[in-house]
């Protein structure tokens, strides 16, 4: 089978806004995840250095994708998510598998003090920055937000490729703020 058209995406607006597509249409609502348990419904989400994360419930086959800039990697969406998949769908976090598509890493994604001081509590591991800047690893912030949610880590699953390094491959908005383009990673439920 072919990868899936993202038939249902929303209004990306670097947000914690969690939306059920099950009676929606595309881009009807603004937001920066998407759940649905609805057989043949792919949704999904556009990015060019944020973070994309795919989500299935193994066990009701729920599912969601996830828009995460570092605004909405800081506001927990990716826990927002898990939570609203649990309001809707009676999801276990324990029952969930993660991918992490490609997206800007702590190689290339630089961020003032200002931001970076955000996440702290994330990365209690971090010394006093040398400067006034710091390497920000927004994956690993919200693979650390999904296993505080529950999930086990074995099943969170990360590509581990940079959309700033690699500009033969993936569009990034830091390369090229002018024209970035942007990546669909999309997800549908097929039964």
């Amino acid at each position: 089978m072919a990868n899936p058209e993202a038939q249902i995406t929303l209004r990306q607006v670097h947000s914690d806004r969690v939306v059920n597509a099950n009676a929606l249409g595309n881009r009807d609502r603004e937001g920066d995840a998407l759940i649905t348990d609805c057989i043949a419904r792919s949704i999904g989400i556009r990015t060019a250095d944020c973070v994309p994360i795919l989500l299935l419930d193994c066990r009701t086959r729920a599912i969601a994708a996830v828009h995460a800039g570092w605004r909405g990697t800081l506001a927990g969406i990716v826990t927002r998510t898990i939570a609203k998949l649990r309001e809707d769908f009676e999801t276990d976090a324990a029952d969930l598998y993660a991918a992490i598509g490609p997206c800007i890493r702590a190689c290339c994604y630089v961020v003032d003090m200002d931001v970076a001081d955000r996440f702290s509590a994330l990365f209690p591991e971090w010394k006093p920055p040398t400067g006034n800047k710091r390497s920000l690893d927004l994956a690993e912030a919200n693979c650390r937000q999904m296993q505080e949610a529950g999930m086990d880590s074995q099943r969170i699953f990360d590509c581990e490729l940079c959309t700033m390094c690699q500009s033969d491959t993936f569009y990034s908005f830091r390369r090229e703020p002018e024209n970035p383009g942007r990546m669909v990673s999309a997800i549908e439920r097929l039964a």
